[in-house]
């Protein structure tokens, strides 16, 4: 890979010349020695890698033989995406996946102004895409973990008529309380919401929504479990709830709960988004780890 010095000053730019066709991250990581994935990814996103004369920021964009790149050696999006609440996992033309910190909503509420949408907005235009964030699930203020926004209308068309087809693994983790008897199983029930907004469930149909939740106990002591959840519907709560049912509930569930709250905050966190890409159809895996402050409890 020889360097080309046509364009831009000696010494801010690394040049290069694609020799196999492919995807632009990919081919990336794959020739570009000294800089990790996520340095890569933040000079994508920092529009600091030009392909020809274009600058570019989709991870998936498509590069041919012979095609010149050139990357900064300066240029990141730290400048330009900085939140202590939300972290891009994953983005391309299309859509973005994100690690959402607890005390965030997924998008605006009342007179709530921090929200994910929102912060998702303000990067686009500061990296100047001609695009927003479309919310297509969420995730309640006090739960933490991946999240799925498309950036485009047909992109959200796409995933919301097809939701249960395209994602199809999502899991959660959980810290409740009590030591839980049974080490896996599934609940499954009608949930409903009251006049005070409160969901409450039904063993038979109540007009409300039918609630599927499996678990699986990953570790536990006599006063608390770590439990994984693997929905198969996604309804408002549904964790929570059919963790109250089963008379175990999540700690710092101030809705739900009994009071018991180890860490200070709600114990639930979205660490497994399993998807086809609605306009690619690749499968696509995200795993983050779990929290470390819910091992502590179990220890």
């Amino acid at each position: 890979m020889k360097p080309h010095n046509s364009y831009n000053k000696p010494g801010d730019y690394d040049h290069f010349v694609v020799d196999r066709a492919g995807t632009l991250l990919e081919w990336l990581l794959e020739n570009v020695k000294g800089l990790s994935r996520s340095k890569i990814k933040q000079t994508l996103q920092g529009r600091g890698i030009r392909v020809g004369s274009k600058v570019v920021t989709q991870f998936d964009y498509p590069v041919s033989v012979g095609t010149k790149i050139a990357l900064s050696k300066t240029k990141r999006n730290n400048d330009i995406f900085k939140s202590r609440y939300v972290k891009i996992v994953y983005e391309d033309r299309h859509l973005v996946v994100v690690e959402k910190n607890i005390g965030i909503l997924s998008m605006a509420a009342g007179h709530s102004s921090l929200n994910v949408k929102a912060v998702l907005d303000d990067y686009f235009k500061k990296s100047r895409q001609k695009c927003m964030a479309h919310v297509v699930h969420r995730l309640d203020r006090e739960t933490s973990g991946l999240m799925l926004y498309a950036k485009d209308k047909e992109t959200e068309l796409l995933l919301e008529r097809d939701w249960h087809h395209i994602v199809f693994d999502r899991r959660y983790v959980a810290v409740v309380s009590g030591e839980m008897e049974q080490r896996e199983g599934t609940i499954a029930n009608w949930l409903k919401d009251n006049k005070a907004y409160i969901t409450y469930s039904s063993p038979v149909d109540n007009g409300g929504k039918y609630a599927v939740t499996h678990f699986h106990v990953l570790n536990r002591n006599d006063n608390y479990s770590l439990v994984e959840y693997k929905l198969e519907t996604g309804r408002k709560n549904q964790i929570r709830v059919h963790s109250a049912d089963m008379g175990h509930p999540v700690c710092g569930d101030t809705k739900y709960g009994n009071g018991d709250d180890p860490i200070g905050r709600l114990c639930l966190h979205a660490y497994v988004l399993c998807f086809y890409h609605p306009i690619t159809h690749v499968s696509m895996t995200f795993e983050t780890p779990i929290p470390a402050s819910f091992h502590k409890i179990i220890k």
